[in-house]
């Protein structure tokens, strides 16, 4: 019969948030998995003992943004209305039914003047050092990639600037190996840029004002800034869509969980950023053996660091950035001996000097050249000279290409669509990381570590909570052989179960209803334990989740299924089936 006029609203009852919650609720398992009376001690330089009046609960506050970015929520103030009707939310934060929650300007408030940076990053490291000490982090293989966040900025409103160019964190190496390197060859070394150009022995020569005017002008660049967020940068990449974003260059584990993150602008390419990331995490993490990365990262000052950090650097095929049509780039043989490279037509070319980017230059003769029958593949210069670059790190890129091709890198690699890019869409799809509604460089830094943090707190919350399940599936395992094993003897000797088996077999049905999800692995463990025996005995146990309890006899048939009534239990007084 088909009931109407259901209705009942201003009903009044006596419960409990505790029994409103599921037990496997995810909020249950983050409340399980650390213990965060530990921000006490994080933010108690942040408060003031004797003055001011009682402030809400830090931890609440914490609490408050972990619920944001666990579920994704663009804002504080969407989270806080979210709270009004969760239950979930009101236990997790230890509030009553009717009890007023804090308003989510005052949560803005603190994590914009009061939670530094500092802070949070402190918070960050709290998380990562609770998956390191339960064992679940795998740091000997480190995956390290960069995703674009779109930035709260209009690209309409936007201004042609004129910045100064950043130097190179490794100049200062570079031009001592480029100098090294030009001496090695009887040239001159090049001076710094920003020493004064050297006096010529010529009386009238202005070549040091054109090198001034060219060092100069090569010293700033014309970048698009954004008027409503100027931290943001123009994000420029293939088909994507030309917009205002920032950059999350991030390293995680070979389980997921992230290790470390830089937030730069969006026009901050990989590997210039490579090197803030990486200092970081090998700071953090010493025993790091691997580094993974793609082929943007394939650059000689970044395989020169990692290598001669004793790592490896396992990456990618980088296409080299040769004339289309012409020779293959493997063509080009470079002889370490006599310090030439040949070309496809088997000619030397010599070497020539060293630029300031570290490139050595062969070029060849242009009279050999300019009777080569394959010119037109080689080169198109019209004073028929072929010029081939190779860097003076080239030999540590060699090694990267090296354990490109070793099984062991090669499966590492192969791993970075289920960690480093699982990262990523993880937090872009569940966590709201697509885009954000913070502006400045040091607010949108806050944000992505607090969402970061909230994804390996959620990882580790998850994975705590299996492994006990699993510990306590494999305790209940034992006691059921045990105890199959105690009922097979009884039955073979006395033709009938016991009654203090028979309770046994009740009470371990009971706590079987607890562990419904391992039933069917349950099953199979069992049954081959009780199939093994020699007498044709009718056996307990369970086949799967949905067809119940069966008889079972020596020839693996199901011969009865056992119902569940008031009188199923009778069946385990009946003697062996045939």
């Amino acid at each position: 019969m088909m009931e109407k006029g259901k209705m009942e609203r201003g009903v009044v009852e006596l419960v409990d948030t505790e029994s409103l919650v599921p037990q496997e609720h995810l909020l249950r398992k983050v409340d399980r998995a650390v213990e965060f009376r530990k921000l006490y001690e994080i933010v108690e330089p942040l408060y003031s003992e004797e003055e001011g009046r009682t402030s809400i609960d830090p931890v609440v506050l914490f609490k408050i943004v972990l619920l944001q970015h666990l579920d994704g929520i663009p804002s504080l103030r969407g989270t806080l209305r979210r709270a009004q009707t969760d239950i979930a939310y009101r236990w997790f934060l230890g509030y009553t039914l009717n009890e007023e929650l804090p308003h989510f300007s005052t949560v803005s408030y603190n994590f914009r003047h009061r939670f530094t940076e500092e802070t949070i990053e402190r918070v960050f490291q709290w998380v990562l050092n609770e998956a390191g000490t339960a064992g679940a982090l795998s740091p000997a293989a480190v995956f390290i990639d960069g995703t674009h966040i779109k930035a709260s900025a209009n690209l309409n409103k936007k201004i042609k600037q004129e910045v100064p160019a950043a130097a190179k964190r490794y100049r200062d190496e570079l031009l001592a190996e480029i100098n090294a390197d030009r001496e090695a060859h009887g040239k001159e070394p090049f001076d710094d840029d920003d020493d004064p150009p050297r006096p010529t022995k010529k009386k009238r020569d202005n070549t040091s004002k054109k090198k001034l005017a060219r060092r100069k002008k090569a010293g700033f660049k014309t970048v698009t800034k954004s008027t409503t967020d100027p931290d943001c940068g123009m994000f420029v990449k293939g088909k994507h869509e030309r917009q205002f974003a920032y950059e999350a260059h991030t390293a995680c584990d070979k389980n997921g969980y992230v290790l470390e993150t830089v937030v730069t602008p969006g026009n901050v390419h990989d590997s210039v950023a490579f090197d803030d990331a990486y200092d970081k995490v090998t700071e953090s993490f010493p025993q790091i053996e691997t580094i993974v990365a793609d082929s943007a990262y394939k650059t000689p000052h970044i395989c020169k660091k990692v290598f001669i950090d004793g790592r490896v650097l396992s990456t990618a095929y980088k296409r080299p950035m040769t004339m289309k049509g012409g020779h293959q780039w493997w063509k080009y043989v470079y002889d370490e001996f006599y310090d030439c490279v040949i070309c496809p037509e088997y000619q030397p070319l010599a070497y020539r000097t060293t630029n300031r980017d570290g490139y050595r230059e062969y070029c060849s003769d242009p009279k050999i050249c300019a009777q080569c029958p394959t010119r037109q593949l080689c080169t198109h210069s019209k004073n028929c000279v072929k010029t081939v670059l190779r860097h003076v790190w080239k030999d540590y890129e060699e090694l990267a290409d090296d354990a490109r091709y070793t099984p062991e890198y090669k499966e590492l690699y192969a791993k970075r669509k289920e960690t480093i890019e699982r990262v990523f869409a993880d937090a872009k799809e569940k966590h709201g990381m697509r885009y954000t509604l913070y502006r400045g460089l040091a607010q949108v830094s806050k944000w992505v570590r607090l969402k970061f943090a909230a994804m390996n707190l959620k990882k580790l919350a998850r994975w705590k909570a299996r492994r006990q399940s699993r510990l306590s599936f494999l305790l209940f395992s034992a006691c059921t052989y045990l105890l199959c094993f105690a009922a097979c003897l009884d039955f073979s000797q006395a033709g009938r179960f016991s009654t203090g088996c028979t309770i046994s077999i009740i009470l371990l049905f009971c706590v079987y209803n607890s562990f419904k999800r391992c039933a069917v692995e349950f099953a199979s463990e069992t049954s081959c334990f009780l199939l093994k025996a020699s007498k044709p005995l009718a056996y307990l146990m369970d086949i799967s989740g949905s067809t119940g309890w069966c008889w079972y006899n020596s020839s693996k048939r199901a011969t009865k299924p056992i119902t569940f009534c008031d009188s199923w239990w009778k069946h385990l007084l009946l003697k062996p089936l045939a």
